[in-house]
């Protein structure tokens, strides 16, 4: 049995003498190749915490004046004496290391100036309402093409998965067409409805796998126990497609939360302004307190990092559920 790349202590049948640990170069490799690609994955959460807490004078540095004393000698007594002058000293900027000066009020003023509690509360909203939808109609069109027997529905199915070649900038103009005339530009809706019609093909396309290991012998079975259509898909289909949820919700989940085009066009109001949006409108025109943008990049990230801490396992193992028959 190996243990941290170790082969451990074996006795020897013939001379009865243990055998030392046997040091395997390949394990370590694989353990400093893990320790580069975690220092990879962690290292931008700390630049941005710690940038959140500084101040622009340590972010880009800053010159300053400082007291010196220069020995003067007399030219004619010959007398050293010691002469106070000022002198300018360029500080550098301090990029990785820990504030010098914590900055907890670059919260405050990414909260209060800033309005980031407003626009978190409007991505909260918009992006919990986007996978509602989301998971309800790819749920309920999966089972219509999968599990119901119709003419045309692998023409259907082709004609949703169309939409996973379609990229968000192609489509823009029209949709904000089509938003202007139906008087929803300026509202949740604005948001919503585009941003589940776009995750509705990979929520299907995702669905689609998992409902294919259901068992037909389940629909038959509540057929016969007398359920309808709607009644096999309540009672028998939904229950067993609880796994997809976690892996159609954090995706439409990172599309929606950090989605910033959509956000700025069909959105002009304050009062409906999402989190990467608000971000943006941080940056001044001739000077930028990088401070509390940073403090509002980082509480637009801690959601992401709590889905990420709480369902990362859920999510693997939906992955495995709807990759592996049986």
């Amino acid at each position: 049995m190996k243990k941290n790349g170790l082969v451990p202590k074996q006795v020897d049948i013939v001379t009865g003498e243990k055998k030392r640990f046997a040091f395997k170069p390949k394990a370590l490799l694989v353990h400093l190749l893990l320790l580069a690609l975690v220092f990879i994955n962690i290292f931008p959460l700390y630049w941005m915490v710690t940038f959140s807490l500084k101040n622009n004078d340590e972010i880009l540095g800053y010159s300053t004046k400082v007291k010196v004393m220069e020995e003067v000698v007399d030219a004619e007594t010959g007398e050293v004496t010691m002469v106070e002058k000022e002198k300018r000293v360029q500080v550098l900027p301090n990029h990785v290391g820990l504030p010098k000066h914590w900055e907890w009020s670059n919260y405050t003023e990414a909260m209060k100036t800033g309005n980031m509690g407003q626009y978190f509360l409007n991505s909260l909203v918009v992006t919990v309402l986007a996978i509602t939808i989301t998971m309800i109609a790819s749920f309920m069109a999966t089972y219509a093409m999968t599990r119901l027997v119709w003419k045309g529905r692998k023409t259907m199915n082709k004609f949703f998965m169309l939409g996973l070649t379609i990229p968000i900038h192609a489509a823009i103009v029209p949709v904000y067409v089509m938003l202007s005339r139906l008087g929803l530009l300026n509202t949740y809706s604005a948001l919503i409805f585009p941003y589940a019609a776009f995750a509705l093909a990979m929520g299907i396309l995702i669905s689609s796998g998992f409902m294919g290991e259901i068992p037909y012998d389940l629909d038959e079975a509540a057929f016969l126990d007398g359920c309808g259509v709607w009644g096999i898909f309540v009672r028998v289909i939904a229950p067993l497609m609880m796994p997809a949820i976690a892996t159609v919700g954090i995706y439409t989940f990172l599309q929606c939360w950090n989605e910033l085009l959509f956000a700025t066009v069909f959105v002009s109001s304050g009062k409906y302004r999402t989190l990467p949006v608000g971000v943006q409108q941080l940056f001044g025109q001739y000077t930028t307190r990088w401070g509390p943008i940073g403090a509002a990049l980082t509480i637009a990230t801690l959601p992401t990092l709590i889905a990420y801490v709480f369902l990362s396992k859920r999510i693997q193992d939906s992955f495995i559920a709807g990759a592996v028959k049986g």
